[in-house]
């Protein structure tokens, strides 16, 4: 048998790239897998029987390194959390939901702004100053006049990459940018709602020529993060565990204990005060679900 990787799961078949020949496979799945209940999806690392005429079929899935849930994709090495400037605006809540979800992972975090021609790349970085002082990598990006496209590109290199965001943002014309000919269905931002329509429709790993996969996924507007523990939602802003040592009481929840680190930081301008907000926002929506849990 074979190896390689799934690259997407369409119409009862799933096709798979070879990992020494880079040949693309149109497979079948093994009917065990079916009454086994074992999903397959993008992403996957699988072993198949190569058939005539580039097809297939698939005997088994190997363990998964990790697994996202929306959009639903295996063995991702990175997230390029993708939003725009303007058009629409960037919504710091939904920002911190995905980067959220992408620490839940261990995933390798990169922030794309795209659209800075729109507001001026100066003004762009000042809004995401916070960001940048917490650690996280971001690039700025405008297609119309090709900023940050190599330095993009470079992020891109050699990885296992999910890009995620909002609709309407850029992702497909970015990732058009990055490699021509890869011919993606670039939606167009709705004048009347500000909104992003939905273009892609399916999850798919592209193959990149300078190295790496990167997957392009169907946007959306929220994310739930009620799948975290209450007690666990610290440790996915980094800027927050910093300084856990410094509470009085633990547990500490950081949101009605008094002698706070945390709070401590987020008054003295250390943590942003959005950020903060937002945890707390989080944190209620988690708590409210597992009582609900409790109750039942």
């Amino acid at each position: 048998m074979k190896e390689g990787r799934i690259l997407k799961a369409f119409g009862g078949f799933f096709f798979v790239s070879d990992f020494d020949s880079r040949e693309v496979y149109q497979c079948r799945i093994r009917g065990r897998l079916k009454k086994e209940k074992i999903d397959v999806i993008a992403g996957d690392i699988v072993e198949y029987t190569a058939m005539e005429g580039n097809t297939g079929v698939v005997e088994r899935r190997l363990d998964r390194k990790n697994y996202l849930f929306r959009p639903p994709i295996a063995n991702v090495e990175q997230a390029v959390v993708t939003c725009s400037i303007v058009q629409p605006d960037l919504h710091f809540k939904l920002l911190d939901r995905l980067l959220v979800l992408a620490e839940t992972e261990d995933l390798e975090i990169s922030i794309c702004i795209n659209k800075v021609d729109l507001l001026g790349l100066e003004k762009a970085k000042a809004v995401m100053k916070p960001y940048e002082e917490i650690g996280y990598k971001i690039v700025y990006t405008s297609v119309e006049e090709g900023i940050g496209i190599s330095e993009l590109k470079e992020v891109l290199k050699d990885k296992v990459s999910v890009f995620a965001g909002p609709s309407g943002v850029g992702k497909s014309s970015l990732l058009n940018a990055i490699q021509p000919g890869l011919k993606l269905k670039m939606g167009e931002v709705s004048e009347r709602i500000k909104r992003g329509r939905h273009t892609t429709r399916h999850v798919e790993l592209l193959s990149l020529n300078i190295g790496g996969w990167v997957a392009d996924t169907p946007g959306f507007s929220s994310l739930d993060v009620t799948f975290v523990p209450s007690e666990e939602l610290q440790y996915y802003f980094p800027e927050i565990s910093g300084y856990l040592n410094d509470c009085k009481f633990s547990p500490c929840s950081h949101s009605h204990e008094p002698k706070c680190g945390v709070k401590a930081a987020v008054e003295e301008g250390y943590i942003p005060e959005h950020r903060y907000n937002n945890y707390l926002d989080f944190l209620e929506e988690i708590k409210k679900k597992e009582e609900r849990n409790w109750r039942r």
